[in-house]
């Protein structure tokens, strides 16, 4: 990773220092905009369906690996920040046996490749890939990590649906 370690290192350290800011902001279900304009679209091109194994990448408070287990996929879901996997997990006892939260670094080719070499049918990136200071090693990685014929989606959004002016309507 070289130039970006810093980078990395620092965004780690603030998400970590932010998770508890963060997961209350998320709630257990997520935000309006997540769950009206990110989550439908995300769901219908991923199509989760029982018995699949999907990785959601930066996983932050773990909302939509729950909703992944609802739709009955098992999921492994991850994020660089121990705290927000420790949120995570707090807010998932429910779906014990259908989530596995990981400490991993999405910059990490050797921390992806402990997740399971082709055993995902799928991978999401939920309003994530603009937070990883490298995202190299987790494209790359993808390729070893999903299953022949397995499907990476991803969103990020445009700066113009959420700026500083923003107010979440209630």
């Amino acid at each position: 990773m070289g130039e970006w370690n810093e980078l990395n290192d620092e965004s780690q350290t603030r998400w970590d220092a932010n998770a508890g800011y963060w997961d209350d902001y998320m709630g257990a279900q997520s935000n309006q905009f997540h769950r009206e304009l990110i989550r439908p679209h995300t769901e219908q091109l991923l199509k989760p369906a029982e018995g699949q194994t999907i990785l959601d990448i930066a996983c932050g408070n773990g909302n939509f690996s729950r909703r992944l287990a609802e739709l009955g996929a098992n999921v492994v879901a991850f994020d660089y920040s121990p705290n927000m996997i420790e949120r995570a997990i707090a807010r998932s006892a429910e779906y014990a046996g259908r989530i596995e939260y990981r400490v991993a670094d999405a910059s990490s080719t050797a921390q992806l490749h402990e997740l399971g070499i082709e055993r995902f049918d799928s991978a999401v990136a939920n309003m994530a890939l603009m937070d990883i200071a490298d995202i190299a090693p987790l494209v790359q990685s993808l390729l070893t990590l999903l299953k022949p014929d397995g499907i990476f989606v991803f969103s990020i959004t445009h700066p113009c649906f959420q700026n500083a002016r923003h107010e979440e309507a209630a």
